[in-house]
């Protein structure tokens, strides 16, 4: 009996998690591959005169709209609720307040400094995301490079930690083992000459670093159990994991093909002082037509356009404007009372967003200190999820530890988990994980902060969750202006969760209003 796409999705999410997930979704083309970019729209100068637009929300997708809109002459008011930039691209420093819902209000007081923050939103930039790299060009943000993946960083599965290193050389001498032990019985005769059969094995045992009888007895790729020295001080490796190990730890889930996945690929890059330094950037072009602490009520068509109503420390007002484009996250959108047509309600309305936490700690920067560890990621089947060890001020004093990012990277139950904690529980286990993976150093970790999505004002979600057969009905018809109304942000995109499909998504809205103000 054969396995349908969808039981055999469910089955590799289980197995493996969400990174497994991505991969496998990519491979059977469900998943957008990078495509070529040809830059931001090119609108002709001065052909937005005498119109405006209304943006809803000045994150990335709203900013950008902006941003180029107003090159082109349009007429432009932004309407943000917060009283800052960026929206999910937020790097809390000293001094932020933290407003979550249903939770106690938190302020930052870590001490100053270029690297002192914490990207509670995003916090890495592929170097395929041509457009939000190509903004950063334009703009003079500076870079730099991002350490995705460090082979000296700890995985915690099953009770067991063990070095990245280790997981990923062990694996591979497994798989390779086996490959060979097939090759050598016959096993791809029909496919192979015996030329080729040579070949293949003397690439499997180089790959695999495999004893010359092609059996994997460990590698000092995995790591020492003693480095080499001077004298008489040769490196020694250790015994490999085995496989019915590696199997029990789900180390073959987001840890291991982490670095395969289109996104993750080296060279990562971050702005230098923080993620928030791309929202300012696009903020400081497009000021004056950005309001604050302005929290959008009602959403009306009228005759000539739209009507936003919006409140603000002074009372209630109302924009008008040729068109809008709405960037609100749609489980916010979905509350807001507005004209659009039925069915534009009911795509809004079957959006289904995700968790996303996150908790970072000021401490003494004890990774590299003591460890010798820069930068990277380590990996927990706990509801944390991960720590994310920072890439700036490398040899600094003290740093922002990230001891938790629950996203569903081990799968889809501890996102919800961990964002359901206390603070003191999130901080509990964050302080245990990294208490495995660095011994002794647990206890001088200071002044934790939290942040979960889901629970904050205004967002209510890490980021959107289309289900595939909804990319050609509700995210098709979102996809489409609903008269003067155009939507855009990272849930209208195929690059979900990230800058870059925000920025693209409001590329492709102003061209439609282009489109339709050249024709009229």
């Amino acid at each position: 009996m054969g396995i349908s796409r969808r039981n055999f999705l469910t089955a590799v999410g289980s197995a493996g998690g969400y990174g497994a997930l991505y991969t496998t979704m990519m491979g059977l083309g469900l998943l957008a591959a990078p495509r070529a970019y040809a830059g931001a729209p090119k609108l002709p100068a001065g052909s937005g005169a005498g119109r405006s637009v209304a943006i809803l929300g000045a994150g990335i997708a709203g900013l950008v709209a902006a941003y180029e809109l107003r090159k082109a002459g349009y007429a432009v008011t932004v309407l943000e609720a917060r009283d800052r930039p960026g929206g999910r691209a937020w790097s809390v420093r000293s001094g932020s307040k933290i407003i979550q819902t249903g939770r106690p209000d938190q302020v930052v007081d870590w001490a100053e400094g270029k690297h002192a923050y914490f990207n509670a939103g995003p916090a890495r930039i592929p170097q395929w995301h041509h457009a939000i790299l190509g903004y950063c060009q334009e703009l003079g943000v500076p870079l730099e490079v991002m350490v995705n993946a460090n082979r000296s960083a700890k995985l915690d599965f099953a009770g067991q930690v063990v070095t990245e290193g280790r997981a990923v050389n062990d694996t591979r001498g497994a798989f390779t083992e086996l490959l060979a032990k097939a090759v050598d019985k016959g096993a791809l005769d029909q496919e192979l000459t015996g030329v080729d059969k040579q070949k293949l094995l003397g690439y499997l045992s180089a790959y695999g670093d495999l004893s010359k009888d092609n059996v994997y007895a460990g590698s000092t790729r995995a790591g020492f159990t003693a480095s080499p020295g001077g004298y008489d001080h040769p490196p020694k490796g250790g015994d490999p994991l085995r496989m019915v190990d590696m199997m029990k730890s789900r180390f073959w889930g987001a840890s291991l093909i982490f670095e395969e996945i289109i996104d993750m690929q080296a060279t990562m890059l971050q702005p230098v002082g923080g993620m928030d330094r791309i929202s300012y950037a696009l903020y400081e072009q497009v000021k004056p037509a950005v309001k604050f602490e302005a929290v959008v009520k009602q959403l009306r068509k009228t005759k000539k356009g739209v009507r936003i109503v919006y409140a603000d420390a002074s009372g209630e007002h109302a924009l008008d404007a040729d068109f809008c484009i709405c960037t609100i996250p749609l489980p916010v959108l979905s509350k807001i009372p507005s004209d659009f047509s039925p069915r534009v309600k009911q795509a809004i309305a079957a959006a289904e967003y995700h968790h996303g936490t996150k908790v970072a700690w000021e401490t003494r920067r004890f990774w590299e200190q003591d460890d010798f560890q820069y930068g990277g990621l380590g990996w927990t089947d706990e509801a944390n999820e991960l720590v994310w060890y920072p890439s700036g001020g490398i040899g600094e004093k003290t740093g922002i530890l990230v001891g938790a990012y629950s996203i569903g990277f081990s799968g889809p139950d501890s996102p919800p988990r961990y964002a359901g904690m206390s603070f003191d529980e999130r901080f509990a286990l964050s302080r245990k994980v990294i208490e495995k993976f660095h011994p002794g150093k647990g206890q001088e970790l200071a002044k934790p902060f939290t942040v979960s999505w889901m629970q904050t004002p205004y967002n209510e979600g890490v980021a959107v969750g289309w289900k595939d057969e909804q990319r050609a009905t509700d995210y098709a018809e979102l996809c489409k202006p609903d008269g003067p109304f155009y939507f855009a942000g990272e849930h209208m995109s195929y690059i979900n969760a990230w800058q870059e499909g925000a920025a693209l998504s409001s590329h492709e809205a102003i061209k439609l209003i282009q489109a339709r103000v050249s024709a009229a």
